[in-house]
């Protein structure tokens, strides 16, 4: 059985400051999910602290291209070192967010290996790109596309590597219905299963019969990026953007469990919850929950 090596990647520089002069509380979701004993409920090891720039988009201003692209495109090949190294070795990472921006560090680490896909857990497709928006500022609405190599040089081709993944490598699961980005994701033939069609069709079978594709022969194994949003704001109200008709925990629950129990899965992600928005930790308490059942059952 691999290793679970969990490392910390507290980065919110692809999220937008939730009112003047403050900064984004999703770098405390790390803190926030070991408090509740998610690395001695794992059995876990420890793989310590890829600590981020500061958060400051300066004289930022719409129109400007992505704020903090500074900083994420000098943290995302540290946070990637990190994995890769694990990777290498036959761990299995469980990267702690952070904001969505963090799943370039994996990204960019699988790709100096070889090729992999990406199963994407999340709320929205994340595909925000300068060819279909006039609105791209947030790496973490942005990061699904910039991963393909849609968007600034600067953060798209780190190391001369873009794409990091290819857009026949990626499984997306849990948008909502009416997201923006969805057409587009199918013109480019982009599988995308959203909430609806998961509970129409069946959360198991429809992961089950994406894990077969992700385990195809051209690719090395696949990553998985959660994010919390993809919960139902009844569940989880702590996230930027809740947007109602969401999964409920039993179906996260099946969903990432099948994803995990695949041997071409090679490590795992979590962002966007923030403890800020959780006083009592009630939505924390349930993410780790749902993640340590998820492990249990895969």
């Amino acid at each position: 059985m691999r290793r679970i090596v969990v490392i910390d990647a507290p980065s919110n520089l692809g999220l937008r400051p939730p009112a003047p002069g403050t900064v984004p509380g999703c770098y405390k979701l790390a803190g926030a999910l070991r408090e509740q004993r998610l690395v001695q409920r794992l059995g876990a090891y420890e793989g310590g602290v890829v600590v981020p720039p500061r958060y400051d988009r300066g004289v930022w201003q719409e129109g400007d291209g992505v704020f903090n692209a500074a900083a994420i495109a000098a943290y995302t090949p540290r946070l990637a070192d990190r994995i890769e190294r694990h990777v290498r070795a036959g761990d299995f990472p469980l990267v702690l967010g952070g904001d969505c921006s963090i799943q370039l560090g994996a990204s960019l680490a699988l790709r100096r290996i070889g090729r992999y896909g990406i199963a994407v857990i999340d709320g929205s497709s994340d595909f925000r790109h300068p060819g279909n928006s006039d609105g791209v500022g947030a790496a973490a609405g942005e990061e699904l596309a910039l991963a393909t190599g849609r968007g600034q040089d600067d953060l798209t081709d780190l190391e001369g590597l873009r794409p990091y993944v290819r857009d026949e490598d990626i499984r997306v699961f849990g948008i909502r219905d009416y997201d923006e980005e969805r057409a587009e994701l199918g013109e480019l033939k982009i599988p995308t299963m959203s909430v609806g069609e998961l509970r129409q069709w069946g959360v198991a079978e429809l992961a089950d019969a994406a894990v077969q594709t992700l385990e195809a022969p051209v690719t090395k194994g696949f990553w998985v990026h959660l994010d919390a949003d993809v919960l139902d704001p009844s569940v989880m109200p702590a996230v930027d953007s809740p947007d109602p008709g969401g999964l409920l925990p039993d179906e996260l629950r099946v969903l990432l469990a099948r994803l995990l129990r695949s041997e071409r899965c090679v490590g795992l992600n979590l962002t966007v919850y923030d403890p800020d928005l959780d006083p009592e930790g009630v939505a924390g308490a349930l993410f780790a929950d749902l993640v340590v059942d998820a492990f249990a059952q895969s």
